[in-house]
């Protein structure tokens, strides 16, 4: 037995002991084997009809031979093309499970005047991708319901068009694909994944601008999908007129479509994003702890809804809910959600922008990249840590005072003077902030 290959060929000529040859041409011509993993035979057949009966009709059998040959339970695996879509690639599970579990739907997302335009706009394109606003480019500040509306419009698709080939990606994630690919030589693979697919949800674009060979390839990515009407959704902290390091024929493309931002939501839209979410998970808030919790969380839609979670939490502990329990909320919430920058979080992250490691930071290597990498780092430490320039100028091999003053210095200097540079250390705290 050469290969898993070999075990289907052994099962098929088995199976043609007791099925005529056109039973087995007829039901069995367009499965295929995927893989043997453990005691599961995994099996692939993109024909739904053909599928559920040979589920139904044959696959007793097949196990039966599994166990002859292998002398012991074996079981078989039949997949659609969506299931095995989503066992090839991770990012689709994890893309296919949020949308499935129904959380984040238009049902669930609350609309009010600050949001309202994206909300429609992405509505109409669920209703009919590629034939309105292509590309959707949905842009606003972290924690205000793009990532929501973004598996909301998959959702929507998903339950019209079970098969439809629905990918979501970070645009940092786009970043790393497409370096992998050029690395192991596999940009064919990496073509075929994002060029296509029926929907692309690309979320925080702004990842790509600067990044000059990922620009390029989105940029061909698109124009793929465009011209065949696939529909395009974005979202980003920002405009595109804002990215002043993204190329001008994205620039172009992204606003060729429609541009929607949601902004910070008003006192009556918290509240009810306050009882909606309080409803979903069977607890029933008073207006008074509604609008007093509104009128403590201004800005962001994260932390109304996970402070509804912690009084639900305190709920089923049985403690009452007074005021005193709403503030331990709100507290306990706004905690969890504080991100304390640390020298190492801006050398990683610095690192990772401008693709080196750590130990050619933090040492003594002078080379241009490396040292225009060592002293943005430098420079951030200073600017978004209290450490001194002393401390500082420890974390990068001992540099004393003075060379760690002349790399922020050089910094603060070449960003007054070049706002593509500037954009560039913009984007790089952007990172930063990202991963509270």
């Amino acid at each position: 037995m050469q290969s898993v290959s070999d075990i289907w060929t052994m099962i098929l000529d088995r199976l043609r002991e007791d099925l005529a040859e056109t039973t087995i041409k007829t039901w069995f011509d367009e499965t295929t084997v995927v893989a043997l993993e453990g005691n599961e035979l995994i099996l692939h057949c993109p024909n739904d009809f053909k599928r559920t009966n040979i589920q139904d009709r044959f696959l007793p059998r097949i196990e039966a031979v599994l166990r002859d040959i292998f002398s012991s339970d074996m079981t078989a695996v039949l997949l659609s093309d969506d299931a095995l879509r989503r066992r090839q690639d991770p990012q689709e599970a994890k893309t296919s499970s949020i949308m499935e579990s129904g959380e984040f739907t238009f049902e669930t997302f609350v609309v009010g005047p600050s949001n309202q335009l994206a909300c429609s706009a992405a509505r109409a394109v669920a209703d009919a991708p590629g034939q309105h606003y292509n590309p959707l480019f949905i842009y606003g500040s972290s924690g205000l319901g793009k990532t929501h509306l973004l598996y909301a419009i998959a959702h929507v698709i998903r339950q019209k068009n079970p098969s439809a080939r629905i990918l979501y990606i970070k645009g940092d994630e786009f970043i790393n694909d497409f370096i992998e690919s050029v690395r192991t030589g596999k940009a064919g693979e990496f073509r075929v994944k994002y060029r296509e697919a029926d929907l692309m949800l690309v979320d925080d674009i702004q990842f790509v601008a600067g990044k000059v060979e990922t620009q390029n390839e989105f940029f061909h990515t698109f124009n793929t999908l465009y011209e065949s009407k696939k529909q395009i959704v974005l979202t980003s902290d920002r405009p595109p007129q804002e990215m002043a390091l993204l190329d001008d024929r994205l620039r172009t493309r992204f606003e060729w479509g429609l541009m929607a931002d949601v902004q910070q939501p008003v006192l009556e839209t918290r509240v009810a994003i306050i009882k909606n979410k309080a409803a979903n998970l069977g607890l029933i808030l008073d207006d008074g702890i509604a609008n007093y919790i509104a009128g403590k969380i201004t800005s962001n839609v994260r932390q109304l809804e996970g402070t509804v979670h912690k009084i639900k939490a305190f709920h089923d502990l049985n403690i009452p809910i007074d005021q005193a329990a709403v503030d331990r909320a709100i507290q306990d919430m706004i905690r969890s959600n504080e991100f304390i920058i640390t020298p190492e979080n801006i050398i990683k992250e610095v690192c990772r922008y401008f693709r080196v490691e750590e130990d050619q930071i933090r040492g003594p290597s002078r080379s241009r990249d490396i040292l225009n990498a060592r002293q943005i780092a430098m420079y951030l430490i200073r600017r978004m840590t209290n450490l001194s320039l002393d401390e500082t100028g420890k974390l990068f091999g001992g540099r004393d005072h003075s060379t760690t003053l002349n790399g922020v210095t050089k910094v603060e200097n070449r960003m007054k003077k070049d706002s593509a540079y500037a954009e560039t250390v913009k984007a790089i705290i952007t990172n930063i902030n990202a991963t509270k």
